[in-house]
This record gives C-alpha cells, structure tokens and sequence, in this order.
C-alpha cells in the first residue's frame, strides 16, 4: 500500500518537472524570438538611421539635437491636445458620412428640380430673354438709369395703384368699351345734336367726372408743389 502512494507521489512529481521544464523551453523560445526581434529591429533602426542621416546631407539639412529634445517634450506635453485634435477629425468624419446621404438626396431632388424647370421651358424663356434685357441696355442713357433709380418708388407705387381690382376693372372696362367702338362708322354731330346730348344724363355724368377727374388732379399737384 505505501508503495503504491510513493508511485503516485513520483508520478506527480515527474508531469510537475515536465511541466515546468516545458514552461523553461517556452520563456526560452519566447526570448529567442523577442531576441530575433529586437535584432531585426535594430538592422532596420540601423538602416533608416543612416538612410535618413544620408538624405539630409543631401539636403545640406543640419539638426540640433537640442531643438529635437525640445520637440519631443513638446510633443509629450501636448498628448491631450493632440488627442482632441483627433477626437473631433473623427467626429468630422463621422459626421461626413451621415450628412454624405443627404447631400446625395438634396443633389437629386436639386436635379429633379432643375429637369422640371427645363421640361417646363423656364430656361428656353431665359435665354430668350436676354435680347430683351440687352435692348432696354442699349436703350437707356446713364440719366435714365439714374432717373429710374431715383423714381423706382413711385414706379412701384403707380404700378400698386394700378394692379388694385377696381383700377383694373375700370381699365378693362374701358378697353372693352374701346373695342366696341366702329371707329371707320362714327356718326357725325351738329351743334344742335351736341347741345342736346350734353343734357342727357350720360353726358352730364360724364362732364362731373371729367371735372372731378381734373379738380384732384389739380389738388394733388398742389399738394406735390
């Protein structure tokens, strides 16, 4: 029975000794590797090192060692500063890739837009449009110019009064009118015929409107003097 203990206690203390041996080999290759590694490192270090001394004596370029110590520190110091810089170039491109789509969907319905008016014949009318614009150029003097910039108020204001329902109303009224008047098939009037048609009531309510007409217009000329 104790012989059999002892087995079991040299069996465990053999795969203990397996094991730790194991561990051994692996820190072992694990260093050779960290070993090969820093070798090939420092032939690469070696290398850039000379390339870039060889570049810049080139260049007829000189470094202080002093002023790279104090970039260096600067750089170290500044870590944060840096790492916001960072922060927000990412979250600038974040946000261009978010706003990306709907640029993308403004330039279409842009397009779409753009397609009606074109379909519409907007840009036909443009561009015909431009030998009107050139004629009125070529027709206005820098004093008209002037003129219209000093009056382009009352401009407006005529064509306000002019554009109200009631001004409008009258206007087409007498247009109409106008049209339905045979001008080559006028009768002629005598004297008499005069006399008696500036008795009727149309006449005489003609007459009241062609004096109040001119009355205001005299008013308002005084008011404007």
């Amino acid at each position: 029975m104790e012989n059999i203990k002892i087995n079991e206690r040299l069996d465990a203390l053999e795969n203990k000794i397996d094991l730790l041996l194991e561990h051994v080999n692996q820190q072992r290759l694990n260093s050779n590797v960290i070993e090969d590694l820093i070798g090939d490192l420092s032939i690469i270090g070696k290398d850039f090192y000379d390339t870039t001394v060889e570049e810049l004596d080139k260049r007829q370029v000189e470094i202080d060692p002093a002023e790279v110590t104090d970039l260096m520190i600067s750089f170290l110091r500044n870590i944060e500063n840096f790492k916001v810089v960072m922060n927000t170039f990412e979250m600038a491109i974040d946000l261009t890739k978010e706003m990306g789509p709907i640029a993308n969907e403004a330039i279409i319905d842009f397009t779409k837009k753009m397609a009606v008016l074109e379909q519409k014949g907007y840009f036909e009318l443009i561009k015909d449009f431009g030998p009107v614009i050139d004629n009125i150029v070529k027709g206005l003097t820098p004093q008209d110019m002037k003129d219209l910039a000093e009056n382009v108020m009352l401009i407006l204001h005529t064509v306000k009064d002019i554009t109200q329902p009631n001004m409008l109303k009258s206007i087409d009224n007498a247009v109409h009118m106008y049209a339905s008047i045979e001008t080559e098939d006028i009768p002629s009037y005598s004297i008499w015929r005069l006399l008696r048609e500036m008795n009727s009531p149309e006449m005489k309510k003609a007459f009241g409107f062609a004096i109040t007409f001119m009355k205001n217009m005299s008013q308002n000329t005084k008011q404007n003097n």
